[in-house]
């Protein structure tokens, strides 16, 4: 398991056992490879992870939030006659038994308005908001502009 994968239990059991996690937690939903590419000033950053949903029925994602960022929402990336172009999504739905790629040619999720100074190495927590009223909260790494989707 990767190091976010990890981080996301912890935190998930940290919170059961202070009992503050909630019925609305998504019961087959895991997320791991959770990252941010870090850009400089309050310049936008993108945040990717892999979505798994082992239940039998679509999943939903609505929106997302995080404390670190003023503005957080899903967008999509697409090549269209020629041209890439980025588009704000209202929702991602995750087929039963099925896995979603947050990556930099595709969905993922847009970070604007940074509340804090980050650099690469700390951690932003992102809400993930789903359709049925469940949420989870998922540890994302801040990495390098030229870092690959996994650090060495």
């Amino acid at each position: 398991m990767r190091s976010s994968r990890w981080r996301g239990l912890w935190c998930a059991t940290t919170l059961l056992l202070s009992g503050t996690l909630h019925a609305g937690t998504p019961a087959n939903v895991e997320v791991d490879d959770a990252w941010i590419r870090w850009l400089p000033a309050s310049l936008p950053a993108g945040g990717y992870a892999t979505v798994h949903n082992a239940g039998g029925q679509p999943v939903i994602l609505l929106s997302v939030s995080s404390p670190d960022y003023g503005q957080a929402s899903l967008h999509r990336s697409s090549l269209q006659r020629g041209n890439n172009v980025m588009q704000s999504v209202a929702q991602i739905v995750i087929p039963a038994r099925s896995t979603v790629n947050f990556a930099t040619s595709g969905y993922h999720i847009m970070l604007r308005q940074p509340t804090r100074t980050l650099q690469p190495g700390d951690h932003v927590p992102i809400v993930l908001r789903f359709a049925d009223g469940s949420s989870m909260t998922v540890v994302f790494d801040v990495r390098r502009p030229d870092a690959a989707a996994v650090n060495p």
